[in-house]
């Protein structure tokens, strides 16, 4: 059945990546209509996460976020798509990284380095960071149940130069490449929610006390890693920009889980200045205290 599902899919998948971006969009806003007006999708835990996220607003604001962010949700569904086909010229001029020197004269200190990132505006084209990298490049991924469509990303993402590696995969590559002095650069999207049971830190996230991902500040200081922040922003439609922060060039020297919640108020700033653009879908207050 999986099989058959990933037959029938894909040459629809396969046309939307060939569509020219100007037709891309105008499909975009038809979907709009169907997920959001139609369908609804997850539209009660959207409206749960930004009235918690954001009790400030009065609901007609709440309202005009949560229309912005399914138009943008859709168009990042449909641009992921669009990565089977996009040249490496489009790409880097649609996805922009502002300061992309400091990445580099970091890279001559020989360690590796993580990057740590969230779902926010653009976190698909974010792999396009490896074209400006010299070391061995991973992306760290929730596995798709569907072995087919989970194939299709890996291939996706090798037009890259990077790897997809798995959360229960992270660790021993980590250990691997460190052993066989592999520079390597790792990208953790941290951002989502762990189980509340057994969690190693909790932190004020958008002023709610949450169970957080400390995975990529300890990895860091384990093997020596230097952890950079990546700020995206949405400059326009189909356009992006990003900018790196050092979080820590030596993370052993910072105290626990001083660097994760720096990263969460970073993440906050950009989500309150424009916050149509994270993914208000996942259910990341759903352990709370």
């Amino acid at each position: 059945m999986q099989y058959l599902i990933y037959l029938l899919a894909y040459p629809i998948i396969w046309t939307i990546s060939m569509l020219p971006f100007r037709l891309l969009y105008l499909f975009s806003d038809f979907v709009y209509i169907i997920v959001y007006r139609i369908i609804g999708y997850r539209k009660r835990t959207v409206r749960k996460n930004l009235g918690l996220a954001l009790p400030h607003l009065s609901n007609k604001e709440l309202l005009i976020i949560e229309k912005k962010f399914y138009r943008h949700m859709c168009d990042m569904f449909l641009e992921m798509i669009k990565t089977m086909n996009i040249s490496k010229e489009e790409i880097c001029k649609r996805f922009v990284f502002k300061n992309i020197e400091i990445y580099k004269e970091l890279e001559k200190q020989g360690k590796s380095i993580a990057v740590i990132c969230s779902h926010y505006a653009s976190y698909e084209w974010i792999i396009s960071m490896n074209y400006y990298s010299d070391f061995a490049g991973y992306g760290i991924y929730k596995q798709i149940k569907n072995p087919y469509f989970d194939k299709l990303v890996h291939k996706i993402r090798s037009r890259f130069n990077a790897k997809l590696i798995t959360t229960r995969q992270t660790v021993p590559t980590i250990i691997n490449n460190a052993k066989n002095n592999v520079l390597s650069l790792y990208g953790f999207a941290s951002d989502q929610s762990p189980k509340a049971k057994g969690a190693m830190h909790w932190a004020k996230f958008m002023g709610i006390d949450v169970p957080v991902h400390v995975g990529a500040e300890m990895l860091s200081k384990r093997y020596n890693m230097i952890l950079l922040y990546l700020n995206t922003k949405k400059v326009k439609r189909g356009y992006y920009e990003a900018t790196l922060e050092v979080l820590s060039e030596n993370p052993k020297e910072v105290p626990d889980f001083q660097l994760t919640d720096q990263y969460l108020k970073l993440l906050e700033k950009q989500i309150y200045e424009a916050p149509e653009f994270y993914l208000w879908t996942h259910k990341r207050w759903k352990y709370r205290r």
